[in-house]
């Protein structure tokens, strides 16, 4: 099996492109897990249409590749609480130009 240690540390860089923060802090990814040679993992998003939506699951995918794994997930929307962070959080580590998810 693969190094569990160094799959769940490629997991946590992923960085959302327009906030200097990793998905997993963002709230965004959540629940992973490592089930032979998949990653389960859930996608919470914000809002319900964002428009990077694909950029962000295609970057999660691309730092799993290296270990043989592939990437199985579901989707939800934020609820209120979790929004709050995450805009929060958006806010705080925003790298410039227009917020992409609605903060």
């Amino acid at each position: 099996m693969n190094d569990l240690f160094k799959v769940i540390q490629a997991i946590e860089n992923v960085k959302h492109p327009a906030i200097d923060a990793s998905l997993t802090t963002l709230g965004i990814l959540q629940d992973v897990d490592i089930e032979g040679n998949k990653v389960l993992a859930t996608f919470v998003w914000p809002f319900a249409n964002i428009p990077i939506k694909a950029q962000l699951i295609s970057s999660v995918e691309n730092a799993i590749k290296p270990f043989g794994l592939e990437l199985e997930y579901k989707e939800r929307i934020m609820n209120e609480e979790e929004r709050n962070k995450f805009l929060e959080l958006e806010k705080k580590y925003w790298r410039g130009g227009a917020p992409a998810c609605g903060g």
